[in-house]
């Protein structure tokens, strides 16, 4: 795909779509949102047009944000491909943790397929991982990427499909390992959320997780993950305390109880306060912090490259 990408179709109008509608909208993008209650919806994003059929002009970017669930989305790719059979567009999944291999499988033209995994809040998030799929070129991506610039983000470029994306496979990774530690009575969620409010995400956010690790020089690095990695959890099995835990219904902060007791708690109001604190820290990084002197900005490194 090689034109310009002007008009953008927005599959799906739950918080994730309206957010993301939102961010093309005010960026300047002809912004259409497909969902069965576009009669019903009020307080569209300025800019956003919503209808319960596909729009007659062909759009260039097409974002699904539907269930969960393969066959749900591949029904979504399989209308959109029919009603532009000769139309030249990208089509965008929103999964956060499908298999884009398998979400492809029944594509007429895969090659026109990525990954779009915005955060919540979607138009507040500054982070979008824009991820290849099985066919895509790496000039898709590419267009992915200027896009995502566009609306204000900062993408993170994957070049290969893998389950997760990044973002998620690094968390659950420490996440596996904490709830291990819980399970096990080492810590409690207060510690571990502790360690990471104080500890691990400061360090993080000025010199991310890679880059510390260069910092701190990587030969004592190399020697403590010897020793530590061996002794991690490590069992392939999403962690049963907490598959229990759902199937009990403490399922968190909507129910009052999760790891934490939200009893007398405004769950609105929670939500709301950590999505401010959010955008205020992120203001903070961007104004208040100081930039790098000069000659000490280290060159990225492709992850293309051969090691």
């Amino acid at each position: 795909m090689s034109k310009q990408i002007k008009n953008v179709l927005i599959y799906g109008y739950g918080v994730m779509g309206a957010g993301v509608a939102k961010t093309f909208a005010e960026a300047g993008f002809n912004t259409v949102i497909k969902s069965s209650r576009a009669a019903t919806l009020k307080d569209l994003p300025k800019g956003v047009t919503a209808s319960a059929t596909l729009p007659s002009v062909p759009p260039d970017l097409v974002i699904e944000f539907v269930l969960e669930d393969i066959k749900v989305k591949q029904a979504v790719y399989a209308e959109v491909e029919a009603a532009y059979p000769d139309a030249d567009f990208l089509l965008a999944t929103g999964t956060s943790g499908m298999d884009l291999v398998k979400l492809a499988a029944t594509l007429k033209k895969p090659e026109r397929f990525i990954g779009l995994h915005y955060f919540m809040p979607a138009d507040k998030s500054l982070v979008v991982e824009v991820m290849a799929g099985p066919s895509s070129p790496e000039a898709s991506v590419d267009l992915a990427v200027e896009v995502m610039k566009r609306t204000g983000k900062e993408p993170v470029v994957l070049y290969k499909p893998i389950v997760g994306f990044l973002v998620n496979r690094l968390q659950h990774a420490i996440l596996h390992e904490a709830y291990y530690l819980i399970e096990n009575g080492v810590a409690s969620a207060a510690d571990i959320d502790h360690a990471a409010r104080r500890l691990l995400a400061p360090r993080m956010c000025l010199n991310g997780l890679i880059q510390q690790k260069d910092i701190s020089g990587l030969k004592i690095h190399a020697e403590a993950q010897a020793s530590i990695v061996p002794e991690l959890f490590h069992n392939g099995v999403a962690n049963p305390m907490l598959q229990s835990m759902v199937t009990r219904g403490e399922t968190g902060l909507s129910v009052t109880k999760g790891f934490y007791d939200w009893d007398g708690c405004d769950m609105d109001t929670v939500r709301k306060q950590a999505s401010a604190q959010l955008t205020r820290l992120m203001a903070f990084l961007d104004d208040e912090l100081p930039k790098p002197a000069a000659g000490t900005e280290p060159k990225p490194r492709d992850p293309r490259e051969k090691k």
